[in-house]
């Protein structure tokens, strides 16, 4: 691997720390690294920083309030808080709507949920992985009682956009709370809570520049919301344990370049280069097909399906080149079965595993898409020239 670069087209997975973010970070190890609920003045130093920086996450979802802004240890935690939370404060069996193409820290919740009495509807998708808002139209309205809706805001392996706005506005119409997983939309579409009238939104630290290990739940005064993490008073009570107080300060700083990024079109220049990257495939590959591109997505994001091979096996090759790309989430990565979304979406046979997700970042160069174009089509015609299922 030493005399091969590093492309690294896996964003959706993790993102490089920024060196901003790093910077920003350093001094709450080595110089401010007190408890900031302790009562001690060293402690207090710290205490305001981690105010600041609630208000910096609150202002990137343009909240209305820091108070609405709950750290938590990752996305994984906010969205088990959102759903589990919810749930307990109702104090009874009710409904939990969500999409069939969510991420697994949405789907295994909803199973558990299940087990403890409460109904679940999965709401599918069509071919180009678009929500299917008739079916959740009807969903609402067959349910009465307490009602939770959980759908992302953006699908993590195809980058589809879902109509967040009118799904919360339906939602709060039939009375129920909103809830959406925005990891992979943050920093690549405004989120604007004030505009979405969501009541909880989730958000991860790395998936934006920043370190494993931190997220954020947003929750809209009002909501009712049990804790998730007991045994403190940290987070008003909504979260126990002592505030990871350095990576807090880099999901502020975080937020502040993704708001920066958005405000500059760089997101504009990320579509440039995965439309290039479409382009050529399609070209250069026959019996290639992406999913979700006739769908509105997210910029960095391409799912591309190369027929008659495994995706895996394309993985490992590209790997060896020095690319990294994934066959979708990687916290389903190591499974067998093809992917739950692109099986969702009635992705025939021939490609459902076949699929490959390249997703970009603000750091992703030309040179680095033109490289990947070079090897790619080599190693998808050396899969086919293998494969039981193309004629030789």
């Amino acid at each position: 691997m030493n005399d091969v670069p590093l492309v690294y087209l896996d964003n959706n997975a993790t993102t490089r720390p920024a060196p901003e973010v790093v910077k920003a970070m350093l001094p709450f190890f080595t110089e401010h690294w007190g408890n900031p609920s302790s009562m001690h003045a060293f402690g207090g130093r710290v205490a305001k920083p981690l105010a600041e920086a609630r208000a910096r996450v609150a202002a990137f979802l343009n909240a209305e309030r820091p108070e609405e802004i709950v750290f938590e240890g990752c996305a994984t935690e906010a969205d088990n808080h959102a759903l589990f939370g919810v749930a307990a404060a109702w104090g009874r069996p009710g409904t939990v709507i969500t999409s069939r193409v969510e991420h697994p820290a949405i789907l295994g919740p909803c199973l558990r949920l299940r087990e403890m009495g409460h109904t679940i509807v999965e709401i599918g998708v069509d071919g180009e992985g678009r929500f299917d808002l008739p079916a959740y139209e009807a969903a609402l309205a067959a349910h009465p009682g307490p009602k939770l809706v959980s759908v992302m805001w953006a699908n993590n392996e195809t980058g589809v956009l879902f109509p967040i706005k009118r799904i919360a506005e339906m939602a709060k119409a039939a009375g129920a709370t909103m809830h959406t997983d925005a990891v992979q939309a943050a920093g690549k579409v405004p989120l604007d809570v004030r505009d979405v009238p969501v009541d909880l939104l989730s958000i991860a630290g790395h998936k934006m520049h920043a370190p494993k290990g931190i997220g954020a739940l947003y929750v809209r005064r009002g909501t009712r919301i049990k804790p998730f993490v007991i045994g403190g008073h940290q987070e008003r009570g909504r979260r126990g344990g002592t505030e990871n107080v350095p990576y807090i300060i880099g999901l502020a700083k975080a937020c502040d370049l993704a708001q920066a990024a958005l405000a500059d079109g760089s997101e504009e220049r990320i579509r440039r280069l995965r439309d290039k990257l479409q382009a050529g495939l399609l070209k250069t590959c026959p019996d290639a097909r992406v999913n979700g591109g006739a769908a509105a997505r997210v910029a960095n994001t391409l799912n591309i399906s190369f027929e008659y091979i495994e995706g895996e096996s394309v993985l490992y090759h590209l790997s060896d080149l020095g690319i990294c790309a994934s066959s979708g989430s990687a916290c389903a990565a190591g499974s067998l079965e093809p992917s739950h979304v692109i099986r969702a979406m009635g992705v025939p046979f021939t490609a459902v595993h076949g699929s490959i997700r390249f997703s970009l970042s603000r750091y992703t160069t030309e040179a680095e898409i033109d490289y990947v174009l070079k090897h790619c089509p080599d190693v998808v015609a050396e899969m086919r020239a293998l494969s039981p299922f193309v004629k030789h």
